[in-house]
């Protein structure tokens, strides 16, 4: 078993905000970041596959592939986006990172079994203090 990396970035908007609050109990919980107007982020993703070596090409996954696959259906889906409002795998979720992530594994992990590469892991870097980090369930 090996574990190969590709980081991608994208930049994109979202609130933290739950309707059935009011915004005194969301600016309380959530501050800053259940700004009406929204705010954004530059995010770095990482992510991370594990698979065995196919003997002839040395590749647990052709990175160009992965990389096809996290621009598919990642990448092109969030960058530039508000997350709350344009992003179909992220409707009717909260959009914090931590949510996030983890729609991001299973976006992948639906793409990725078929090809017998396991996601490990995904790495979502919000700011340079914040990251998660999600393994699967």
């Amino acid at each position: 078993m090996i574990y190969i990396t590709r980081r991608e970035q994208f930049n994109a908007a979202h609130k933290l905000f739950r309707e059935e609050w009011s915004n005194e109990q969301n600016r309380e919980v959530f501050g800053k970041c259940s700004n009406p107007n929204w705010h954004g982020h530059n995010y770095e993703l990482f992510v991370t596959v594990k698979g065995n070596v196919d003997p002839q090409t040395g590749f647990v996954i052709d990175l160009k592939v992965l990389k096809e696959i996290i621009r598919t259906h990642i990448t092109d889906k969030l960058d530039h986006k508000n997350i709350n409002l344009d992003v179909d795998f992220m409707e009717g979720k909260m959009a914090s990172t931590e949510v996030l992530a983890m729609e991001i594994y299973k976006q992948l992990k639906s793409q990725l079994d078929p090809l017998n590469v396991a996601v490990h892991s995904i790495k979502l870097v919000e700011t340079e203090n914040n990251f998660v980090e999600y393994f699967g369930e």
